[in-house]
């Protein structure tokens, strides 16, 4: 192999003085660097002397086999495709259900929940500041009264359901088991994920309650409830999606969000819990960004990274450990408001790069979401994009089409080089919590996003219909989505309602539980959190007990 690589160095050095000088003589380069999108140079040719330390055995393998870069099922597309798993929330539950039942009859064959800002903060909608936020970037959740209303009509042991919620992702969890306990559906029969990733909080997305220490044993404490209730189901999806999408390289993207779900198991561990116990239920979420084989690449290296990663430094010992199983969504950040129709090329061309780099599930964006929440006939569209891949396209006939070709092979391995290296880094400092709160993680990824943003500014990145191809004539015809009115008015009064009806001397006695037990970081708090959803606790109740425990997470300042 060194020999051939030699050689294969030899030619192609002959063949840039030969040929490619002369070519550029006639036709200069296009741009002065090529690079990807993450700022990886990106040379003329790669032959196999970019491959000089790579196995085909050991690195590449074969699909459903350790070390899985190729995917984790032996027959990946060929069996069962990818689920098309468009997300949905706004207004009251209600709004939000007759969505999901739109989106089925649309095709789509899983279901996911974006939740509004009161609820994500664990705020109640008759909050005095947070009234005003009711329904509109997500639903209205303050009870198991509207989750029951979120989901009726869903059969939740026949479609799995993905909940976008962290900082108070256990109370949602919670009371998805109680909607499906009260209906007589077994929690083994439960297929799905809440997102959970309460780190990625901290660094991207800034949505967040508790101190990261108890907010990652709190993690821990799903993801042990799962493995008990809800074996199918994953109490956590480590999300590298928002960190991208704040602004992250992939390989920090791929790192960092390593780094995350290494920092939730190391935990459990050091309560004693074994890894392949929670490891197996442990789903991924990544971005699919604009470059496209890099994007292929980033999900085949992560495959491979969270394989070894869960083999050889957690000590994982059954095979359903090292699976990285993920969902994808096209990237929001790469959407323009500036001619809106261009984003259903863009939204194309990343859930292919998405779908030919292994994901089990898509998400693909709608063309006005850098305007507003995704009318029907956006979505619509974002639905079919995934089917015309599916069943016109061929790409899901073979598996792993990518595999063996000397450019993603050489790209998948920089990117696992490059993200270990990260990982390494981290390590070094004390671990991610230690990340989070010295703010080096922050500023890892406000530093890459400043360089991407000052790329675009000077168009040495060209951003279609942004900086160059501009229509200075643009008109706007889309249909675009109106917050429903009435909607905080409407949820007040059914909040007001579950609390006149409800046993109050019953919910005050599981806050209190709740209470005594939190202080104690490795006390279990999710069989506590149901009794209390269970007694139509509210979100904001529980998670105003918390935070008289555990207090507020004031974030170090990045610049």
């Amino acid at each position: 192999m060194n020999e051939d690589a030699r050689q294969w160095d030899e030619r192609v050095e002959a063949w840039e003085h030969e040929r490619v000088s002369a070519d550029y003589e006639r036709v200069p380069r296009r741009k002065k660097e090529f690079t990807t999108l993450s700022g990886a140079p990106v040379k003329d040719i790669y032959t196999p002397a970019d491959l000089r330390h790579f196995s085909p055995g050991a690195d590449l393998g074969l699909p459903g086999e350790y070390p899985y870069t190729r995917g984790v099922h032996a027959t990946m597309y060929r069996g069962r495709p990818w689920t098309i798993r468009q997300v949905a929330g706004f207004g009251q539950a209600e709004d939000t259900n007759n969505r999901y039942k739109y989106l089925l009859k649309t095709g789509q064959t899983g279901l996911s929940t974006d939740f509004d800002l009161p609820t994500l903060l664990g705020y109640d909608s008759d909050h005095e500041v947070y009234r005003r936020e009711v329904g509109r970037i997500g639903v209205a959740i303050d009870t198991v009264v509207d989750m029951h209303a979120l989901f009726d009509g869903i059969p939740l042991d026949e479609i799995s359901t993905s909940l976008t919620i962290n900082p108070s992702a256990a109370v949602l969890l919670a009371m998805y088991r109680v909607v499906a306990d009260e209906r007589g559906i077994p929690g083994h029969a439960l297929n799905g994920t809440t997102q959970n990733d309460i780190l990625k909080e901290y660094i991207a997305q800034n949505e967040f309650i508790f101190p990261p220490l108890p907010s990652v044993e709190l993690v821990v404490d799903t993801m042990e409830y799962g493995a008990d209730v809800m074996p199918r189901f994953n109490p956590l999806n480590v999300c590298g999606y928002h960190i991208r999408d704040a602004g992250a390289t992939a390989v920090e993207e791929v790192g960092l969000t390593m780094s995350n779900a290494l920092c939730y198991l190391e935990h459990a561990a050091a309560r004693g819990i074994d890894p392949d116990r929670l490891a197996p239920r442990v789903s991924f979420f990544w971005d699919v960004h604009n470059n496209f084989f890099e994007e292929a690449a980033k999900l085949r290296a992560a495959r491979r990274m969270w394989a070894r990663l869960t083999r050889d430094r957690l000590g994982c010992k059954d095979p359903k450990s090292w699976l990285m199983r993920a969902h994808c969504q096209t990237a929001g950040v790469s959407l323009t408001a500036q001619q809106p129709y261009n984003n259903v090329a863009r939204t194309a061309i990343q859930a292919l790069a998405a779908i030919l780099g292994g994901t089990q599930s898509l998400h693909t964006n709608s063309l006005d979401e850098a305007l507003s929440i995704p009318s029907e006939s956006a979505i619509k569209i974002a639905v079919r994009t995934q089917q015309i891949i599916l069943h016109e396209t061929g790409v899901a006939d073979v598996v792993d089409p990518l595999g063996g070709s000397y450019y993603v092979e050489s790209l998948t391995s920089q990117i696992e080089q490059e993200a270990l290296e990260l990982i390494e880094r981290i390590d070094g400092i004390g671990g991610m919590i230690e990340a989070v709160e010295s703010g080096y993680a922050g500023q890892l990824i406000a530093d890459s996003a400043w360089e991407q943003q000052v790329k675009v500014e000077s168009n040495e990145s060209i951003v279609v219909g942004v900086n160059d191809y501009v229509d200075e004539n643009e008109t706007q015809d889309l249909e675009i989505d109106r917050p429903i009115p009435g909607v905080m008015e409407r949820q007040m009064e059914r909040l007001a309602e579950v609390k006149r009806s409800r046993e109050q001397r019953r919910v005050i006695a599981t806050l209190r539980a709740i209470e005594k037990a939190a202080p104690d970081l490795h006390h279990n708090l999710m069989p506590l959190i149901e009794d209390a959803v269970r007694a139509r606790a509210t979100v904001g109740e529980i998670c105003d007990v918390l935070r008289g425990v555990w207090g507020h997470h004031q974030p170090s300042t990045v610049f």
